[in-house]
């Protein structure tokens, strides 16, 4: 049996904030720069050239690629034969907390969304979630900085059982339409569709962590991405939401089953700064 402590994911956390958090994936940087180069509209087009250059400066640096560091958001995926402690994640605030005073990041989280909006002045808690994964012998760990923008142009929908591909569709584009251009397009866009009211969101968040340049895992999906790309983009709300064809990098859509007399829909916002990153854990036999 193998066995992956808790240091091991706390310090793995600590040690990839301040990266994240200046650095753009490559994935997302090759994506901006495609989109630079294909974009039709000169104000979109100009948009993109700065977000390449910012990429660039935050790099060279170290400053981060966006004032809103975003909260945390951490998932770990084992395998069958992997053991976790209860209380896995129990060092992570305080990874959190050391990582954004080390790096100067800005804290965004309230002690309570609802009688106590005070700062906790450590940008914790995160947020964390274990996920089983058949592949034997494996410890994964995803990261993202999500900042507030991208998340408050999102939204949860329970549609009609037989709304349909149709209803989803109207539903993704009225979303962009309405709250697009506040997510700081070009877009990253996770759509989870099944499970149920609670879990929905957690389809559509993970389908963010999927590398744009990645297909999707087999043709029906990739067919409604690549349509739902299509649609999106020709939408005109474009980068930073002053017009272009280039709303989005891309569409992700993760699946799942769900009751008879549901259709659960999430539509997670990524922003231009997508910040997340998946990295193995070093396992130890127990």
């Amino acid at each position: 049996m193998l066995y992956v402590s808790p240091d091991t994911v706390a310090h793995t956390v600590k040690d990839l904030i301040v990266d994240l958090a200046c650095v753009l994936p490559s994935d997302i940087e090759r994506g901006l720069e495609n989109a630079r180069d294909a974009e039709m509209d000169e104000r979109g087009k100009s948009v993109l050239r700065m977000l390449c250059e910012n990429a660039e400066i935050a790099a060279a640096d170290r400053v981060p690629l966006c004032q809103d560091t975003g909260s945390v958001w951490v998932s770990l995926e084992i395998g069958p034969d992997v053991c976790v402690s209860g209380d896995v994640f129990s060092d992570v605030d305080e990874a959190v907390s050391a990582a954004y005073h080390e790096g100067g990041l800005r804290l965004s989280i309230v002690r309570d969304a609802l009688f106590d909006r005070s700062n906790t002045q450590t940008n914790a808690p995160a947020f964390c979630d274990i996920r089983a994964t058949d592949e034997a012998g494996v410890a994964r760990l995803s990261l993202m900085l999500k900042g507030g923008g991208s998340d408050n142009a999102s939204r949860v929908v329970m549609l009609a059982p037989g709304a349909g591909r149709a209803s989803i569709i109207d539903e993704v584009l009225s979303c962009v339409k309405e709250k697009g251009a506040n997510a700081c397009p070009p877009l990253v866009i996770g759509i989870g569709v099944g499970s149920t009211f609670d879990k929905v969101a957690g389809l559509a968040k993970h389908a963010l962590l999927r590398p744009i340049d990645v297909p999707a895992k087999d043709a029906d999906h990739q067919a409604f991405e690549e349509e739902l790309l299509g649609l999106v983009n020709a939408t005109g709300v474009g980068p930073g939401g002053l017009g272009g064809t280039q709303t989005a990098l891309a569409v992700h859509v993760e699946t799942a089953p769900c009751h008879i007399a549901a259709l659960p829909l999430a539509i997670n916002m990524g922003c231009s700064a997508m910040r997340r990153v998946t990295v193995d854990l070093k396992v130890e036999a127990l």
